[in-house]
């Protein structure tokens, strides 16, 4: 079993295999984060599926997968995506600030803000869970090393890196002590994947590590294949509303005449089909009556809290820890 996630991470950034579609065919591409490979395959059948029955005509969905910030980067620099489905709103921004290719009021053209579903972030720790981690504190022990990929590269890796800092205002509401508790944090991460799906593997098939701070489906994609008797998943009291929004690429999708399309397939992801579909994969579902009993049983109960509350607009968040010069870059410079 532990070969499928080796095999996923080989597709890295690129187009998962797919029939060429018939000329008459319309085709879509979806350029998605790392860890939504599992996910958007099931919802990408469904779609082409529901556009048939509807429609009449066949569609073909092809899925890109990679770091999110590298994902973004690849549209910014010409990939021709007709939708992206991307693991944190910064990354669309950019795209919209930098290219004009999605509207600057994308998150107000599709219900919850662009955001079909949500997550959070757990951590998966090795069976037994020999160091102990049970919350964030335990992240700076000097014997736990942490596995987590590069913020300036991977949306998991921003969103964990916001939760340990979200984690840490929240006890006293001070800003440079939870500057200096990322820090600490840092100081235990021996290496940095690009993307999420690379760190899992890192954490998963090459062993290194104590913990893994991680997607909440990520984590349980590793229990089902590797087996539960191998990983434990430690979920914190306290953690990070983390919203991966969905955007049409507007200006693309326009010049390919897949405008009609890509929107019905944005559309499909609130419908009650792809939102049981999210709860399936251990995804959030915005709505979710829309999800099976047994599914939304298995996402605990845990304290969230929204970055934004704490630290402003995404335009804020980006540029005071992740851009050139920003609270990454300070801790990298200090060796941490």
């Amino acid at each position: 079993m532990a070969r499928a996630i080796g095999l996923s991470l080989l597709a890295g950034a690129g187009l998962l295999a797919c029939a060429l579609p018939a000329a008459a065919e319309t085709a879509l591409l979806n350029v998605s984060y790392d860890p939504t490979r599992e996910l958007y395959r099931e919802i990408n059948a469904a779609f082409t599926e529901a556009w048939k029955a509807k429609t009449g005509e066949a569609i073909t969905v092809r899925a890109s997968h990679g770091g999110s910030g590298a994902q973004a980067r690849t549209v910014i620099d010409g990939v021709d995506a007709d939708v992206v489905t991307l693991g944190i709103p910064s990354d669309i921004d950019a795209i919209a600030k930098l290219t004009r290719k999605i509207p600057e009021d994308w998150r107000s053209r599709l219900p919850n803000q662009g955001t079909p579903y949500t997550s959070t972030v757990v951590f998966l720790v090795r069976k037994g869970n020999p160091k102990g981690v049970k919350d964030w504190d335990d992240l700076v022990k000097p014997d736990v090393k942490v596995i987590t990929p590069n913020p300036k590269t991977s949306a998991g890796g921003r969103w964990n890196f916001l939760a340990a800092w979200g984690y840490a205002y929240g006890k006293d509401k001070d800003a440079a002590k939870a500057d200096a508790f990322v820090g600490q944090v840092y100081k235990n991460v021996p290496v940095l994947d690009t993307g999420a799906r690379g760190s899992t593997v890192t954490f998963a098939q090459r062993g290194l590590g104590d913990v893994l701070p991680t997607w909440e489906n990520e984590a349980y994609l590793v229990l089902q294949e590797f087996g539960a008797d191998k990983f434990d998943i430690v979920s914190p009291p306290t953690s990070i509303y983390a919203e991966p929004p969905v955007a049409l690429v507007a200006v693309n999708a326009e010049r390919k005449g897949t405008t009609k399309a890509a929107q019905a397939y944005l559309d499909f992801l609130y419908s009650d089909r792809a939102q049981a579909i999210f709860a399936k994969h251990h995804y959030r579902p915005i709505r979710r009556e829309a999800a099976a009993p047994a599914d939304l049983a298995q996402l605990p109960d845990i304290k969230l809290f929204k970055i934004e509350d704490l630290q402003g607009s995404w335009d804020e968040i980006q540029k005071r820890n992740f851009d050139a010069g920003g609270l990454f870059d300070r801790l990298s410079r200090a060796g941490r």
